[in-house]
């Protein structure tokens, strides 16, 4: 499941199965507050029986737990047969003496009541538990068939994008070819339609290469690699093309868990633009801080290096504006951290963060 998938899984799984949870939770709230409720009007209704076989029969038992008292000298303002209270050890509730005067005290041990409540609290849990279970499996099962469409949807146009690419090489090469030979001919030196030309396919050949890449997400295998070897490799590529630009790489060591071919094509990508958007005898430095590796230059600058991986734009007609974008998607395939800080006619630093 490639990570777009697996974002758009978790999101209607979490959606889903949230929902359910929270009604589930707070059904089983109200549920066990019904229970309560009605297990203490049997308590109260318990006691009023006990009072009547009280003042009809005087000998009478205290099987349930059910003691009294004779009260005399207390009053009540504002008496209600309704009166029940809940105390920490005890139920207490007070009934009529006589006409005249004084109340029986009725004390109810609540040990009995707390059981059969914590009785009914473990069942609820248990009940709610099991049903939580059951929607997780429900939630998990109709994520997948929800994810489903999208993903024969992905796999039909990833196809279709990677046969298109593939098709795409034998002109590409055939064009570099012949655009050689043409360089070669003393006829068209300084040729301004052939160098815009040649400017076009150099932007076809890097969009074309950075898709080939791209594509390959689903199958990245991961190796270990010291990146001070691609970097290496790249600079020297680099300062060769920009024999005016002054490269500084400090040599290190990094070894991460990546894809080497994806990893040099972030990086081609982030110093192809240090280059191109440089200063004239301008500077590119790489180094690295422990699990980061920055590349600093001294160029132009970005005016707003927050929208710099937003797909299409560019503050200059030198780039085709998906690049940053194309090297934010394989940073997010390998859990790679990217940043830019940049000021403008200052330079660029563009850090990244391997996990």
């Amino acid at each position: 499941m490639l990570k777009h998938e697996k974002k758009a899984f978790i999101k209607f799984f979490t959606t889903y199965f949230g929902s359910v949870a929270i009604l589930i939770l707070v059904s089983g709230f109200f549920y066990f507050e019904e229970q309560k409720k009605g297990l203490l009007e049997q308590e109260h209704l318990s006691m009023i029986e006990y009072a009547r076989l009280l003042k009809t029969d005087g000998n009478i038992s205290i099987s349930e737990g059910i003691s009294h008292q004779i009260k005399r000298d207390i009053v009540i303002s504002k008496f209600s047969m309704n009166n029940f209270i809940n105390g920490d050890l005890f139920f207490i509730k007070y009934v009529p003496f006589t006409w005249d005067s004084g109340y029986i005290e009725l004390k109810k041990d609540k040990a009995g009541f707390n059981k059969e409540l914590d009785l009914k609290k473990r069942d609820i849990i248990l009940i709610q538990i099991l049903l939580l279970l059951l929607f997780a499996f429900i939630s998990y099962f109709l994520s997948f068939r929800a994810l489903k469409p999208m993903q024969e949807a992905i796999q039909k146009l990833d196809g279709f994008s990677k046969d298109l690419i593939h098709d795409l090489n034998t002109p590409i090469t055939s064009i570099l070819l012949n655009m050689k030979i043409l360089e070669k001919n003393h006829q068209f030196e300084g040729n301004k339609p052939l160098k815009r030309i040649k400017k076009s396919v150099e932007d076809i050949t890097e969009l074309h290469n950075n898709l080939r890449v791209l594509l390959q997400e689903d199958s990245f295998h991961l190796e270990r690699q010291n990146i001070f070897n691609i970097a290496e490799e790249l600079v020297n590529t680099y300062q060769a093309i920009y024999p005016n630009l002054r490269f500084e790489l400090e040599r290190f060591e990094l070894f991460v868990k990546t894809n080497p071919v994806a990893l040099k094509q972030i990086l081609i990508n982030l110093i192809s633009n240090s280059c191109k958007y440089n200063k004239l005898n301008g500077s590119i430095k790489i180094y690295k801080s422990e699990n980061k590796l920055f590349i600093e230059d001294g160029g132009i600058g970005i005016k707003n290096p927050n929208e710099a991986f937003n797909r299409n734009y560019k503050e200059s007609a030198l780039g085709n504006g998906i690049g940053l974008d194309i090297v934010k998607r394989l940073c997010d395939a390998m859990d790679i951290g990217i940043h830019i800080d940049s000021k403008v006619d200052v330079g660029s630093v563009i850090t990244l963060e391997f996990h």
